[in-house]
C-alpha cells in the first residue's frame, strides 16, 4: 500500500470543502492581523519618539508662542498627538486668554488622537478570541468526516484514520497561528496606548497650570 502523503499542503488540498473554507477564513484573518500589527507597530513607535522630541522642546524653557509658530509652520515636524494637543490649547488660549476653552480644546483633541491610536485594536482582540474557536470548528468537522468514513470500512486502522485526523488538526493549528500574534500584539499595543494616554493627560494638566499663570 503506498504511503499516505501527510504534508501540510497535501492535507489542505485534500481537505473537505468546509474545512478549506475555514482555513481560508483563518488565513485571511491572519494576513489582516499582521498588516495591522506592522502598521500599528510602526505608528506607535513614531508617536513615542515624536512625543519625546516635543516634550524635550516644550520643557526646554523656550517661548510658547515661538513653539506654536514652529508647529504651525511645519505640521509634520513632530507628527504626533501631543503637538496637536498643545496647538489646540495654545491657539484657543490666545483668542481670549481663557483657561476653560483652552482646556476643552485640548481634551477634544486628546480624545480624537486616542481614537486614532486605538483604531484597529478591537479587530486584533476579536481575531485573538475568535480564531481558536473557528479552528476548533474545523477540527470537529474534520474528525466527524473521518469517523463517518470509517462506517464504510470493515476494519479500522490507524492508517485509515490518520489522514482525516491530521487534516482536522491543521485547522486548530492555523487558528492558533492567527490568534497568538493578535493577542500578544493587542496586549502590547493596549499597554503602549495607555502609557501615551497618561503622558498626554499629564501634559494637559501641566500645560493648563502654565497657562493659568500667564492669564
Amino acid at each position: 500500500m503506498p504511503q499516505e502523503d501527510l504534508s501540510i499542503i497535501s492535507l489542505i488540498l485534500n481537505a473537505s470543502v468546509i474545512v478549506q473554507i475555514i482555513l481560508l477564513i483563518l488565513v485571511s484573518l491572519s494576513i489582516a492581523s499582521w498588516s495591522i500589527i506592522i502598521r500599528k507597530g510602526l505608528a506607535l513607535g513614531a508617536v513615542r519618539r515624536a512625543t519625546e522630541k516635543f516634550e524635550s522642546d516644550f520643557w526646554s524653557g523656550g517661548d510658547l508662542k515661538v513653539l506654536l509658530e514652529a508647529a504651525q509652520r511645519n505640521q509634520k515636524q513632530y507628527a504626533n498627538s501631543l503637538q496637536r494637543i498643545f496647538q489646540a490649547g495654545m491657539q484657543e488660549f490666545m483668542k481670549g486668554r481663557d483657561i476653560d476653552p483652552a482646556r476643552r480644546a485640548m481634551k477634544a483633541t486628546y480624545q480624537r488622537e486616542m481614537d486614532s491610536l486605538e483604531a484597529n485594536l478591537p479587530f486584533l482582540a476579536s481575531v485573538g478570541s475568535v480564531s481558536p474557536y473557528i479552528g476548533l470548528f474545523g477540527t470537529v468537522w474534520g474528525i466527524m468526516n473521518s469517523f463517518r468514513g470509517l462506517a464504510n470500512v470493515q476494519q479500522a486502522t490507524l492508517a485509515s484514520v490518520a489522514p482525516g485526523i491530521a487534516e482536522a488538526l491543521v485547522a486548530t493549528a492555523i487558528g492558533l497561528f492567527a490568534a497568538i500574534p493578535a493577542v500578544v500584539f493587542y496586549n502590547r499595543s493596549a499597554s503602549d496606548v495607555d502609557r501615551l494616554a497618561i503622558r498626554f493627560e499629564t501634559f494637559i494638566e501641566e500645560f493648563t497650570n502654565i497657562l493659568q499663570r500667564q492669564k
